[in-house]
């Protein structure tokens, strides 16, 4: 499992080189299920939830 906040487009930012970046890439999603989330972040409201908590 690997999980990133990028965008696949960004990643060549991370790796330097767009050729080899597309060949990883290529090869990491051949089979694979990507799954695309979009939301509130899980640890966010939990922090939040803990410092509407503290200030009480």
């Amino acid at each position: 499992m690997i999980t990133s906040n990028l965008e696949f487009t960004e990643w060549a930012s991370i790796f330097g080189d767009e050729k080899m970046t597309a060949a990883l890439l290529d090869r990491l999603t051949h089979k694979a299920h990507i799954l695309l989330l979009n939301g509130e972040s899980y640890r966010f409201r939990q922090s939040m939830k803990q410092k509407d908590e503290s200030n009480k």
